[in-house]
């Protein structure tokens, strides 16, 4: 979804399909809140402004982006929402750590969206610095939530 000016919010010349009665799940994690504040409020935004009814938009608070496999799997289990939408910020350190964690989350995200046959977005930034990770959070580079959300109402209309 990237255009030439990496702004990975430029979508508007796509033709995505009104999501009214499409029910969606976030799964935000309060750590980095700063930056994942402003990725639930950008894909908020851009489920309402396709047709979401905020009632129809569950949202589950997680402590890490660890956490967000299982908020995932507890969202996806339930029968009436059609896709979750999970956000997430971890940003390189010095250790190890950064790779175990991403590492997890893209494959405990696979998994439970395989489990349920429900498209379950990664919309984990994965920066190595705290400045690049406000630049896709609603900054130069757009905001990661819209892509996120965008990404959930294109999968629901796969054939």
């Amino acid at each position: 979804m990237s255009s030439a000016d990496k702004n990975l919010s430029t979508y508007s010349e796509l033709n995505l399909q009104n999501v009214h009665e499409k029910r969606f799940g976030i799964v935000v994690s309060e750590w980095n809140n700063s930056v994942t504040d402003s990725l639930y409020a950008g894909a908020l935004e851009t489920l309402q402004a396709h047709g979401a009814r905020r009632e129809h938009i569950s949202t589950l608070q997680v402590p890490g982006s660890f956490e967000l496999t299982l908020g995932a799997q507890r969202l996806a289990q339930q029968e009436e929402i059609d896709a979750v939408i999970c956000l997430g910020c971890v940003i390189q350190g010095e250790t190890r750590h950064f790779e175990f964690i991403c590492n997890a989350v893209a494959h405990g995200l696979t998994d439970v969206s395989l489990k349920f046959n429900k498209p379950v977005v990664f919309g984990v930034l994965t920066p190595d610095t705290y400045q690049q990770a406000l630049d896709r959070a609603g900054g130069k580079h757009g905001n990661k939530g819209d892509e996120a959300a965008i990404t959930a109402i294109k999968m629901l209309y796969q054939s």
